[in-house]
């Protein structure tokens, strides 16, 4: 069985760090980059692309809602067209850093509330992926396992790599539950890592509520700007390896 893992990085601003990047890259396969506009800057973004070149760690445009001051976890009623507008332009800045830098951009994952309102709603899904498509066709669509996002991709013809969460747990209806309520976050690296090792072992997730829910999935997020972060990576991935796992960026999945 192969997986990839991936996380969240450059969520940084100005003289303000968020998460431990170096420590992550050492651990995750690949990275999804801020683009500026829920957290990250151009130092920060290019930083972190240097960084993930020096380890051979696949890179990808994390977009966002425009809330610096909410890190996009704020819900916003946007336009798709606008939406669309707004993700093209984060993943063109991630691109032109990555062309100084001379690594290739691969996916594009939306961030936050974008990501959690897209697995849901048509409209935002479609236009982040009329993005990706526009910008360029080739880029993969990291998209929550069985949401509207991964519908979209295949209506839009752009290739796919379904992402599931190591360190969330899930609704019934297999999307994230709400951050809002407590122990949705998983913080306890032993637990992640033996929620990762039955997640692919079985092809299935299991809601708060106890629910087993089927999902084909290719990658598994650790969110990087959580304190335990870095070991909850480090958990799940010598739990997955030790399983038998390989762990692969994400290019090695479409």
């Amino acid at each position: 069985m192969r997986l990839n893992i991936n996380a969240d990085l450059g969520e940084g601003h100005g003289a303000y760090d968020i998460g431990d990047d170096a420590a992550l890259l050492d651990v995750v396969a690949s990275a999804n980059v801020a683009c500026g506009f829920h957290a990250g800057d151009p130092t920060v973004m290019r930083r972190t692309l240097e960084a993930a070149k020096a380890r051979g760690v696949s890179v990808g445009a994390h977009p966002g809602f425009p809330d610096l001051g909410g890190f996009g976890r704020r819900r916003i009623e946007m336009d798709p067209h606008e939406l669309e507008n707004a993700v093209a332009y984060q993943i063109g800045a991630l691109m032109a850093l990555a062309t100084l830098v001379g690594v290739e951009v691969t996916h594009v994952k939306a961030h936050g509330a974008l990501s959690n309102m897209a697995a849901t709603r048509d409209d935002y899904a479609m236009a982040i992926g009329r993005a990706i498509r526009g910008v360029d066709p080739k880029l993969r669509y990291l998209a929550l396992a069985g949401s509207a996002m991964e519908r979209a991709a295949g209506e839009l013809g752009l290739p796919l790599v379904r992402e599931a969460f190591a360190d969330r747990h899930y609704d019934d209806d297999g999307n994230l539950a709400s951050r809002a309520l407590a122990g949705t976050v998983i913080r306890d690296p032993a637990e992640a890592a033996a929620r990762v090792v039955a997640m692919a072992r079985e092809g299935a997730i299991v809601a708060m509520s106890g629910r087993r829910l089927p999902v084909a999935f290719d990658s598994l997020c650790v969110h990087g700007d959580e304190p335990t972060a870095v070991a909850v990576a480090r958990a799940c991935r010598k739990a997955l390896e030790d399983a038998g796992v390989e762990i692969a960026p994400i290019p090695a999945f479409a």
